[in-house]
C-alpha cells in the first residue's frame, strides 16, 4: 500500500524572493514546512549564489511546472573581469587571472552585441545535466571533465547598467536553458580577460515578476491566513492558451478521462473550466471532440 504523504493539501503557485547562500531545493523545504504542504517544487534552480524570483509549486500546481520550466527569464548580473573560476561564480576556486583592458562604451556594445541573438552555448561542468547517470556537478568535483554538446539559446536583449574598471553590471533576458555563468565567462574571454559571476538576481520567470515575490521572512511573519490568501492560482502561467468552458456532466466525464463533444473549430491544448473553476488541460480535435489531458484534483 502506498504510503500516504503527511500534510496539507495546498494547491496554488508561491513566488518566493530567494536569498543567497541556501539551494533552491532548501528554500523550496523552508516554505514547504511553513505551509505544512504534502507535496511541492519548484521550477528552474538558482545557484545558491544567486537571489531573486523562484516560483514554488504546491499540490496540484507541480502538474504546470513543467510549462514554466519553459519560460523565458531575465537576470540581472555583475560579472568580475580578470578573473576565471572552476565553478563559473566567485564561489569557486580561481583557476585564471589576466589584466584587465581598458575597456570603453563602443567594445562592451560590440561585445554585448555578438552574444545576441540565437547563439550556442557550452553548458559549465558545474550543472545539473547528467552525463552517464551522473550529474555534471558530481562529476566535476571528482576532477573529471566530459565533453558537453554545445546548445542552441537565445538572448533577446541585454542592457549595460553600469561599469568599473573590472565589472559589468548586466539585465539580460534570455530563453530556457541559458547559463549566465558560462554567459560570463564567455564575455570575458571576448574582452581578453576571463570573467565569472560576482552577483546574479532572477528579476522575470514567464509572465511573474520580482517585485510580486515575497522574502522568507515576510512568509514568516504572516499568520496562516494571510499565507493561503498569498497562493496564486495554478492557472496564472498557462493564461497563454485558450480556454473553454464546459458543463458539469461533460466536466464528469473529463474527470473520468472521458473525452466529450465539443462544437468548436479549432485545435490544440486548451484550458479547461466548469462554472469559472478551472478544471485542468484538455486538447480540441478539428472533429468537435476534447479530450482531458490533465485533469486537477483539488480535494
Amino acid at each position: 500500500m502506498a504510503r500516504r504523504k503527511s500534510g496539507q493539501a495546498i494547491h496554488g503557485i508561491i513566488l518566493l524572493d530567494k536569498r543567497s547562500g541556501v539551494s533552491s531545493n532548501k528554500a523550496l523545504q523552508e516554505v514547504k514546512r511553513l505551509f505544512d504542504a504534502n507535496k511541492a517544487g519548484h521550477t528552474g534552480s538558482l545557484d545558491p549564489l544567486a537571489t531573486g524570483l523562484l516560483p514554488l509549486c504546491f499540490g496540484e500546481a507541480t502538474k504546470v511546472s513543467s510549462f514554466m520550466l519553459d519560460d523565458n527569464k531575465c537576470y540581472r548580473v555583475v560579472i568580475q573581469l580578470g578573473v576565471v573560476t572552476e565553478t563559473g561564480d566567485r564561489e569557486g576556486a580561481v583557476i585564471q587571472t589576466a589584466v584587465v583592458p581598458e575597456l570603453n562604451e563602443q567594445l562592451i556594445r560590440q561585445c554585448l552585441l555578438h552574444f545576441t541573438g540565437e547563439i550556442e552555448q557550452v553548458p559549465p561542468m558545474y550543472s545539473a545535466l547528467k552525463h552517464q547517470g551522473k550529474k555534471l556537478y558530481e562529476l566535476a568535483r571528482q576532477g573529471v571533465t566530459v565533453e558537453r554538446k554545445a546548445r542552441h539559446i537565445t538572448i533577446f536583449k541585454m542592457d549595460l547598467l553600469d561599469t568599473t574598471v573590472d565589472t559589468l553590471s548586466l539585465d539580460v533576458w534570455c530563453s530556457k536553458g541559458t547559463y549566465i555563468r558560462t554567459l560570463a565567462e564567455d564575455i570575458g574571454h571576448y574582452l581578453g580577460c576571463g570573467g565569472t559571476v560576482n552577483e546574479l538576481r532572477r528579476l522575470e520567470a514567464g509572465c511573474f515578476r520580482i517585485e510580486d515575490a515575497l522574502t522568507i521572512e515576510q512568509l514568516l511573519d504572516m499568520p496562516v491566513d494571510s499565507l493561503k490568501l498569498a497562493l496564486i492560482p495554478m492557472d496564472k502561467p498557462l493564461e497563454f492558451m485558450a480556454s473553454v468552458q464546459v458543463s458539469e456532466e461533460q466536466a464528469e466525464h473529463l474527470k473520468h478521462g472521458r473525452s466529450v463533444d465539443f462544437d468548436q473549430h479549432q485545435s490544440g491544448k486548451v484550458r479547461i473550466y466548469t462554472m469559472q473553476n478551472f478544471l485542468g488541460l484538455g486538447e480540441l480535435s478539428l472533429d468537435g471532440k476534447l479530450a482531458p489531458k490533465k485533469i486537477f484534483n483539488l480535494n
